[in-house]
C-alpha cells in the first residue's frame, strides 16, 4: 500500500490523525518538540514537522475514505496523480525524530546547491539549499513537496 501526503485546515493535524487512526487507516504526522514563548513563561510543545500535511497509507481505490473526517482539505498532488510517498521516505523521518538530532553544522554550504547529506539518518539524502543562517540551514525536499528547517 502507498503513502499519501493529505493537506489539512490549518492547526488541525493531530485530529485529523486521530480521526483517521478511529476509521482504521493507518496515519503517520511527524511531531517535534518546540518551546514557545508566552507573556508569561516559556513552555515546550509538540507542534507537526510539517504544518497542514500528515501521511496515510492505504489502497488507492479506498482514498475517497480520508474525506469522512473534518478537516481534510485534499491530496498533494504531483503531476496531475495525488503523490505517492516513498516507504523509505517515511521511515527516514520516522528514523530522524526517534533519534533526536539537536545540532549540526553549516560549513561551506550556498543556497542554491544540492546537498547531499553524508551521515547520519538522512545519510544518502539529497536536497536544495534554500537558506543559510548561522543557527539554521532550510532544505527543500521535492520529493516531498516541502521546505524543511534544521535548528542548531
Amino acid at each position: 500500500m502507498p503513502w499519501y501526503a493529505l493537506y489539512t485546515e490549518s492547526r488541525q493535524e493531530k485530529k485529523v490523525t486521530s480521526r483517521l487512526a478511529q476509521l482504521g487507516i493507518e496515519v503517520y504526522c511527524p511531531l517535534i518538540i518546540q518551546e514557545r514563548q508566552w507573556s508569561d513563561r516559556k513552555k515546550k510543545v509538540e507542534v507537526p514537522l510539517l504544518p497542514s500535511y500528515v501521511f496515510v497509507r492505504l489502497e488507492p481505490n479506498n482514498r475517497e475514505s480520508v474525506f469522512q473526517v473534518s478537516g481534510v482539505v485534499r491530496y498533494l498532488y504531483w503531476l496531475g496523480q495525488p503523490a505517492i510517498i516513498k516507504d523509505s521516505e517515511i521511515e527516514i523521518l520516522q528514523k530522524w525524530l526517534q533519534d533526536k538530532v539537536v545540532s549540526f553544522e553549516v560549513v561551506g554550504i550556498e543556497p542554491g546547491s544540492l546537498y547531499e547529506i553524508p551521515s547520519g539518518p538522512f545519510i544518502g539524502q539529497k536536497g536544495i539549499v534554500d537558506k543559510v543562517d548561522k543557527s539554521q540551514i532550510t532544505l527543500i525536499l521535492e520529493q516531498l513537496g516541502v521546505k524543511v528547517i534544521l535548528h542548531k
